[in-house]
C-alpha cells in the first residue's frame, strides 16, 4: 500500500522484520519441542534456545535474507540460511521436520491476528464517536428520504445510531474471523503428520497461541483467509454507506452537514468558496478496493491437490493492503464524524419545506382503521397531498375540507396524526433497545 494511506502501527505489523520474527517464533517452538523430547541433546537444546531467543529480540538481518534470496530464489531457505549464519552448527536442528508452509502459514496467522486486533480497535473508536453524535442529535427531527425524495420525518440521531449498530455487526464479523484465523499447521509437506503426531502439533501450536488445523494439506485451507477478507470488505461497505450519506447531506441543495475544515485548508484550486466532501469521497473509493481484495481471496481458496503456489503472490499484496487500507479508512471516518458540523437550522428548514404531506401514511392508516376502503382512502389522501404540493398550502387544510375524509377524521385527530410528536414517539425506544 502507498505511504499516503499507511499508518505506522499497521505498517510495522506487515514489515519484513515482524514477519521474520514470527518465523523465528515458530522455529523456536519446534526446536524447544525437539529438546523436550530429547531429539536434540539437552545441552544443545538449551544453547540453541538461547541463540534463537536472542535473535528474536535483536531481529534477524533482513538485508542478508534478501541477498540470499536473489541467489536461492526461495524466501524460506534464504531465511534458514541467514539463521544458520547467526546460530552456527546448531542450526542443523532449525526447520527439522517442517516444510516451508508450516512456518509461513503459522507465522502468517500470528501476523493476521495482530492486524485484526488493530481493525477491531479502530471500529471501537469509531463506534464511540457515532454514539456521541447519535445522542447529541437524538431529539433533532429531520426529513427522511427514500429514493432521494422527501419521505417521512425521522430523528437525525437515528442516522448515527444505525451506523453504530452496523459497526457492532462489523466487529462481530471480525471477531468470528479472528477465531477462524487462529489456526496453524506443522503437519509437513502434504499434511499427514509424517514427522510430528497431531498431538505434538497441537501442543506446539498452542504454545504460540494457535490451534491445529483439523485437516491440512501442505497449507492451511484458504477459506479461512477468504472469510476474513470478506469481513474486511463488508466493513468497508459499512464505511461507504456512511460516506455516501454524509456526501448527500453535504450537497448544496441539502446542506445539512459539512465536513470539518482546518485552519489554512483549501477546498478547490479554482474556486476559493468550495468546501468539498473529500474525506467521504476518499472513503468511498477505498471501499471499492476492499471489495476487490475479497474477490481475490475467494480465488485463492481453490488450489491444486495438496497445494500449489498460485495463492502466494496474491496474499503478499491483498493481506497487507486490505488491512492497511481499512485501518486508514476507519481512522479517517472517525475523524470525519468527530469534526462533522450539523446545521440544525438548515435541518429544520428542510423539514419545514417538506410540509405535512410527509405524514400522509398516518392519514391513510387512520382512515382504514375507521372503516374506509384502503383504495379509496389512498386516493383521497393522495389528492390532498398533490393539492398541497401544487399550492404550497398545508395538507391538513385539504384533509379537513375533504368531503369523504371528514366523515372519518376529526380536525383534532388530523392535527395529532400530522405532528412530529406522534411520528417520533418511539425513537427513545429504538435508542434504548440498540444500546
Amino acid at each position: 500500500m502507498i505511504e499516503r494511506y499507511t499508518l505506522p502501527e499497521m505498517k510495522a505489523i506487515w514489515s519484513d522484520e515482524n514477519r521474520y520474527r514470527k518465523w523465528l517464533v515458530v522455529e523456536l517452538e519446534v526446536c524447544s519441542h525437539l529438546a523436550k523430547t530429547r531429539v536434540i541433546p539437552k545441552q544443545q537444546g538449551s544453547e540453541l534456545k538461547l541463540k534463537l531467543e536472542k535473535l528474536i529480540r535483536k531481529g534477524i538481518d533482513v538485508s542478508k535474507i534478501h541477498e540470499h534470496e536473489k541467489v536461492l530464489k526461495h524466501d524460506l531457505i534464504a531465511f534458514t540460511t541467514t539463521v544458520a549464519e547467526s546460530v552456527g552448527p546448531l542450526s542443523r536442528w532449525v526447520h527439522f521436520g517442517l516444510t516451508s508452509s508450516d512456518v509461513i502459514d503459522s507465522a502468517q496467522a500470528l501476523v493476521m491476528l495482530e492486524a485484526n486486533e488493530i481493525l477491531m480497535s479502530g471500529l471501537e473508536k469509531l463506534k464511540k464517536e457515532l454514539i456521541k453524535k447519535a445522542n447529541q442529535t437524538k431529539n433533532l427531527p429531520t426529513i427522511g428520504r427514500s429514493h432521494g425524495i422527501n419521505a417521512e420525518p425521522t430523528a437525525f440521531g437515528l442516522k448515527f445510531l444505525g451506523f453504530y449498530a452496523e459497526c457492532e455487526r462489523a466487529i462481530t464479523r471480525l471477531k468470528a474471523a479472528h477465531g477462524s484465523l487462529s489456526y496453524g499447521k506443522l503437519s509437513g509437506a502434504v499434511g499427514v503428520n509424517a514427522h510430528f503426531s497431531p498431538r505434538e502439533e497441537s501442543q506446539m501450536l498452542k504454545n504460540i497461541g494457535l490451534k491445529r488445523e483439523t485437516v491440512s494439506t501442505q497449507v492451511v485451507p484458504r477459506d479461512r483467509h477468504a472469510e476474513w477478507m470478506n469481513a474486511i470488505a463488508l466493513t468497508g461497505a459499512t464505511l461507504e454507506r456512511m460516506a455516501i450519506e454524509f456526501r448527500h447531506l453535504q450537497r448544496s441543495e441539502v446542506s445539512e452537514v459539512i465536513e470539518g475544515f482546518t485552519k489554512g485548508q483549501k477546498g478547490s484550486s479554482a474556486m476559493p468558496h468550495k468546501r468539498n466532501p473529500i474525506s467521504a469521497e476518499n472513503i468511498t473509493g477505498c471501499a471499492r478496493l476492499l471489495r476487490s481484495y475479497a474477490q481475490a481471496s475467494l480465488e485463492n481458496v481453490a488450489l491444486w491437490h495438496e497445494r500449489d503456489i498460485s495463492h502466494s503472490s496474491v496474499e503478499r499484496v491483498i493481506l497487507p493492503d486490505a488491512t492497511i487500507l481499512l485501518d486508514y479508512s476507519l481512522n479517517r471516518m472517525t475523524k470525519l464524524v468527530l469534526g462533522l458540523e450539523i446545521d440544525r437550522k438548515q435541518v429544520e428548514k428542510n423539514l419545514k419545506s417538506a410540509g405535512t404531506v410527509s405524514f400522509s401514511g398516518h392519514f391513510l392508516l387512520a382512515l382504514v382503521r375507521k372503516g374506509a376502503a384502503r383504495e379509496d382512502a389512498y386516493y383521497w389522501v393522495q389528492s390532498c397531498a398533490h393539492e398541497s404540493l401544487k399550492t404550497g398550502k398545508p395538507m391538513t387544510r385539504f384533509l379537513e375540507k375533504h368531503a369523504e375524509i371528514k366523515k372519518y377524521l376529526k380536525p383534532s385527530e388530523i392535527k395529532t396524526l400530522g405532528s412530529l410528536k406522534y411520528q417520533l414517539r418511539h425513537v427513545g425506544d429504538i435508542f434504548s433497545l440498540c444500546k
